[in-house]
């Protein structure tokens, strides 16, 4: 499963900091793993300089082996929020699609 981060240009990520993000997302999704081609973090400031509730954005789209692609979006005030209510989003539409067929969670 490749994940692919993208970061708007008002938003500052450095490279450890997609990493990390990516390695994330690959743990909290690895039990679909097989059901999983790509996924792409879009990370987005929709106020740009300004700052304001619900301002970051965290889109995430789901390439599936077989299946139309899931996409799910979060806002939320601080980037970290935003990615975590999407990835919650994410799973719970990949239960929803998949679920039955995924391997039991284990950690």
């Amino acid at each position: 499963m490749q994940v692919l981060v993208n970061s708007g240009k008002h938003v500052t990520s450095s490279m450890d900091f997609r990493d990390g993000i990516g390695s994330r997302i690959r743990d909290k999704l690895q039990r679909y793993e097989d059901h999983l081609t790509r996924i792409e973090i879009h990370l987005s400031d929709e106020n740009a300089l300004k700052s304001g509730p619900q301002d970051k954005r965290c889109k995430v789209e789901a390439r599936m082996k077989g299946r139309d692609p899931l996409t799910v979006s979060h806002d939320a005030s601080e980037l970290q929020q935003a990615i975590d209510g999407a990835m919650n989003k994410l799973t719970n539409a990949l239960d929803r699609t998949i679920g039955k067929d995924a391997k039991p969670w284990t950690h």
